[in-house]
């Protein structure tokens, strides 16, 4: 079963931000947040990325580490949908 935020990594993956932030945006949860992060971060918008960073309590690794993010939020995203 797909979630909206296993959703988002995939659009995220495929460099679709604009997708992805459509999903996250109507989220409030701090994996939401951490992905909102990433969102920005694809997008270019380093000053909203880190703002969403915090949301998140995570420290921003800086846009060069965006696909390392992506693989991470994934992982994150299947162990939260595996605990339900």
């Amino acid at each position: 079963m797909s979630t909206p935020l296993a959703r988002a990594v995939d659009h995220l993956a495929a460099g679709a931000w604009q997708d992805a932030h459509e999903i996250v945006q109507k989220e409030s949860s701090t994996l939401a947040a951490w992905l909102h992060g990433i969102v920005h971060t694809l997008e270019g918008d380093l000053s909203n990325a880190r703002y969403w960073y915090r949301k998140a309590s995570r420290e921003f690794p800086g846009a060069d580490a965006v696909q390392d993010e992506i693989a991470a939020a994934r992982r994150a995203v299947e162990r939260a949908v595996r605990a339900g």
